[in-house]
């Protein structure tokens, strides 16, 4: 099994996304987010993800979207937690990202085919948008 975790940053109406430089999925936008660590918990990798991704320091405050994906006779679980942003300064290693840009959610549905994965973007937002958040209290650690 294969977990992901990552954010959603919001600022100002606008939503950051990362470009991807890899090679499977080349060129397209997606949120920061990146596979969870050994001996690492969710809200840790979401946050180290994001800072790798983007280079913006932030708190996770809820859990927006939770995925699940069976794939090549594996599951991929994906977690994408609502953010805080403490700090905003882009930085990215360009060998493993294009270009970071923060968009509109207008813009984002005008570019639904340049999203890595549509569904799990859209939907977060979505989520978010309609208030359908679970808070923090949710994730429990230590189990």
């Amino acid at each position: 099994m294969h977990i992901i975790v990552g954010g959603l940053i919001e600022k100002g109406g606008k939503y950051l996304l990362v470009q991807e430089a890899k090679e499977k999925c080349y060129g397209k936008w997606n949120l920061p987010a990146g596979h969870l660590d050994a001996n690492e918990t969710l809200m840790a990798g979401a946050e180290r993800e994001i800072k790798e991704e983007c280079g913006c320091d932030v708190e996770v405050t809820g859990v927006c979207q939770i995925g699940n994906q069976k794939s090549k006779g594996d599951n991929l679980v994906s977690i994408i937690f609502t953010t805080k942003l403490i700090s905003g300064e882009i930085k990215f290693d360009k060998n493993e990202i294009l270009n970071v840009g923060w968009f509109s959610y207008k813009e984002i549905m005008n570019m639904r085919s340049e999203l890595r994965s549509e569904r799990l973007i859209v939907g977060a937002i979505d989520n978010i948008r309609n208030g359908i958040v679970a808070p923090m209290e949710i994730v429990e650690l230590g189990i």
